[in-house]
């Protein structure tokens, strides 16, 4: 196993727990040190296909929580804008690509870190305009849950609910990506069995996080991951 192998399953691993400690934020951790170490392609399909595969686990348990209404106006958007985010990762040159991938993380990192959220009430047209912007986020980055995140949480909604939400947008989005960039020939058979290898190592380590997030301060958990996250993106920024 050469070293690019073993650093991948590490970032997976390390990606791994911090979804199962926060929740989400697999993606952030992940796709800026994936996309130095495998390019931003293959870093966007693997990071997608181990997004999928967590949130399935969750999948029939956000089923009977969610709210379907708030979802079908940040959903439907964001699956129009998918391809127009894939045409910009697959156009971009790699280096500027790689480099949009680590800013995104950074930017939102910070928001998170700083506890900035929306700060009206959840309407339709603001639904649909953030649902928009996040297809076409995730098309390109495999990073879409963060402005979500912020937006979801202005509203009255439990945190169950919200994420119930996320659950089911994150899993129909990432979804709708991975169909776009197998249809445009990106995601081989040699890149498909690698994630889903990578896979049983994100679940897994998604599985400790999750008993970890039980024994510690929620605050203290989002704290550590998201500075975690923020050093790894800007680290792959500078390279």
């Amino acid at each position: 196993m050469d070293t690019t192998s073993i650093a991948t399953i590490g970032i997976v691993a390390a990606g791994g727990f911090v979804r199962g400690m926060t929740g989400f934020g697999g993606a952030m951790m992940m796709a800026p040190v994936l996309s130095v170490l495998l390019g931003p392609v293959p870093a966007v399909v693997t990071t997608l296909v181990l997004e999928t595969a967590a949130a399935l686990v969750m999948f029939a348990d956000a089923i009977p929580k969610a709210r379907w209404r708030t979802l079908a106006y940040l959903t439907l958007p964001a699956i129009v804008t998918v391809p127009l985010g894939g045409y910009l990762l697959l156009t971009l040159d790699p280096d500027l690509a790689r480099k949009l991938i680590a800013a995104v993380v950074i930017v939102f990192s910070l928001m998170l870190l700083i506890g900035l959220r929306y700060s009206g009430s959840p309407r339709p047209l603001t639904s649909i305009a953030i649902g928009s912007v996040v297809g076409a986020m995730l098309g390109a980055t495999s990073i879409g849950a963060p402005p979500v995140i912020l937006y979801l949480l202005s509203g009255p909604e439990s945190v169950a609910v919200t994420r119930a939400n996320l659950t089911i947008f994150v899993t129909t989005i990432s979804g709708v990506g991975l169909v776009m960039l197998a249809t445009v020939g990106v995601v081989t058979t040699e890149l498909g069995l690698s994630a889903l290898a990578l896979s049983i190592v994100f679940l897994f380590a998604t599985w400790i996080g999750g008993k970890l997030f039980l024994r510690l301060s929620e605050i203290a958990i989002r704290r550590i991951a998201l500075l975690l996250m923020l050093t790894a993106s800007i680290t792959s920024f500078i390279l």
